[in-house]
């Protein structure tokens, strides 16, 4: 990606020249075109990582030329450059799947971010077409997210899961940690099943017999040989959740398991050979549990080769509208109700919200919200996050109002920027600060 170089494409000589100058100082590679004949002449030998070209051109205009460009490669970033009076032209041409636009005359700066965003977006679909033809795009696309942590989960959850490694989760109550393991055994291509135990909810009376099995006769009222969760999970993904509460006695035939890779049903003293992978999970350290006698420490050591760190939904925040979209549109179907809707003071609201019970509690919001109920904190009642100063909590707010109106122009900056009734300029430098990219924004 680094190597590709950016095409310009610019009749003016003088602009031309002015726009290189300035792309290359900002250590951006760049190959100048006076026309578009000339530049898809070039496409046979060389592939861009972005075209920014102007709309009115000898010969091809900057619309054909998209045309033609989308007809090469469709997830091509064209960047327009127009006059005063080629901004309809522009809009037309955004509505056939251009990046984005900027009108002339425009500051280098604006120039370099511009283009930096549009790479940015073609290292992201280079790196997602690589995903997809790792894994097939299974697993991976239910980890939402485009927050740098949950970016980083998935493309461990890309490399780790076709190893066969076991993988200990740690995360918050309601962070999300059995939708990685699910993501997991997706991506892993094994072909027995997900089987998921809850250890904090099992009675340690049957925990033994439910995990292990047994067979008839085995205790009172054994009347048949049962086949315990590893066992059925022979083939595919066994996943432990609050890992922390399994009794102590069984953590040691657990480590058998994972050691050996057979079990043994209660009432039997057969080795049965088990192919499963074991992903756990758990809500606390697990090592200064083992180190207070809580958890075996040789347990710990054994799942503790590849760990995972979900963060809780108070810090990555920036998805909060994506999980909100997701959750919504979910409910909608399940509900068979219309998508709900929500306004950008709501959105504020949300994003700013502490939310001490993670994914969970924002999915319990969304489906009351579907439901055209009051959110699930009692609508007012939601508490700001105290841990953040005021600044903090007002960028917050004005990040979701930006990511709100977005959705409602489809990535439009140009018509974003006439709803929020600010200069264009500033919507810029403002999606810059927060870091926001627009093409989220346009499917």
């Amino acid at each position: 990606m680094a190597d590709l170089p950016v095409f310009l494409v610019e009749d003016d000589a003088a602009v031309r020249k002015g726009c290189e100058q300035a792309l290359s100082l900002a250590d951006i590679a760049v190959r100048g075109f006076a026309d578009g004949e000339s530049m898809l002449a070039a496409l046979a030998t060389s592939s861009p990582a972005l075209v920014v070209t102007d709309v009115r051109l000898p010969g091809k205009d900057g619309l054909s030329l998209l045309r033609e460009l989308r007809q090469h490669d469709r997830e091509l970033p064209v960047l327009l450059m127009t006059g005063h009076g080629d901004v309809a032209m522009a809009v037309e041409a955004m509505r056939e799947g251009a990046y984005d636009f900027i009108e002339k005359p425009f500051p280098s700066e604006r120039l370099i971010a511009a283009v930096r965003s549009a790479l940015e977006k073609r290292a992201l679909i280079l790196e997602n077409r690589q995903l997809k033809e790792r894994i097939g795009d299974n697993g991976v696309a239910r980890i939402i997210g485009q927050s740098p942590a949950m970016q980083h989960i998935r493309q461990l959850v890309a490399t780790l899961a076709p190893t066969g490694v076991d993988i200990l989760i740690n995360g918050e109550t309601g962070s999300g940690k059995e939708v990685v393991a699910r993501a997991i055994h997706e991506a892993s291509g094994r072909r027995g099943p997900f089987v998921a135990i809850n250890c904090g909810a099992l009675p340690e009376t049957v925990f033994e017999s439910e995990l292990f099995g047994h067979e008839a006769g085995a205790f009172t009222g054994a009347g048949k040989r049962r086949i315990g969760r590893i066992e059925h999970a022979n083939g595919g993904t066994l996943f432990l959740d609050e890992i922390e509460s399994m009794p102590l006695n069984l953590q040691v035939k657990l480590l058998r398991v994972l050691q050996e890779r057979c079990v043994e049903r209660l009432g039997s003293n057969a080795s049965i050979p088990v192919d499963c992978r074991l992903v756990a999970a758990s809500k606390v350290d697990l090592k200064a549990a083992s180190e207070a006698g809580q958890f075996r420490a040789d347990v710990y050591y054994r799942l503790n080769v590849v760990s995972l760190e979900l963060p809780p939904l108070r810090q990555r925040r920036e998805d909060i509208p994506l999980l909100m979209a997701h959750f919504l549109h979910e409910a909608a179907q399940r509900f068979s109700r219309p998508d709900a809707v929500w306004s950008a003071a709501e959105l504020a609201r949300w994003s700013a919200h502490a939310w001490p019970g993670n994914v969970r509690e924002l999915k319990n919001v969304a489906e009351r919200w579907a439901l055209g109920l009051p959110d699930a904190l009692g609508g007012n009642a939601i508490q700001p996050d105290t841990t953040l100063s005021l600044a903090e909590q007002v960028d917050i707010a004005e990040r979701a109002i930006i990511e709100t109106v977005l959705g409602q122009s489809a990535g439009n900056v140009a018509r974003a920027a006439e709803l929020l009734q600010t200069p264009k300029k500033t919507l810029y430098d403002k999606l810059v600060r927060h870091g926001i990219n627009v093409e989220n924004f346009r499917h």
